[in-house]
């Protein structure tokens, strides 16, 4: 059982990283794709901005699972995965 545990633990740990280490690449994408003046609208130029900083911040707050859902809303948006 306590091998389990430990083992379990381990898992989330490495899991945890693992989101932490995509947000960056997440970002990245974004960027690139940004600066190809991706044919959006205002609105959807609007929203995928304010997706990016909040994938950026709530990346830096250590909510990685939510930050890569975010993140990949607005990569949605710019039609890139």
């Amino acid at each position: 059982m306590k091998k389990s545990l430990i083992s379990g633990l381990f898992v989330m740990a490495l899991s945890g990283s693992a989101f932490a280490m995509h947000c960056p690449a997440d970002m990245k994408k974004i960027d690139d794709a940004m600066a190809k003046n991706p044919a959006l609208s205002a609105e959807q130029m609007a929203e995928v901005k304010k997706l990016r900083a909040d994938g950026e911040a709530l990346h830096k707050a250590g909510k990685h699972q939510e930050s890569v859902d975010t993140l990949g809303k607005a990569m949605k948006i710019l039609k890139i995965m």
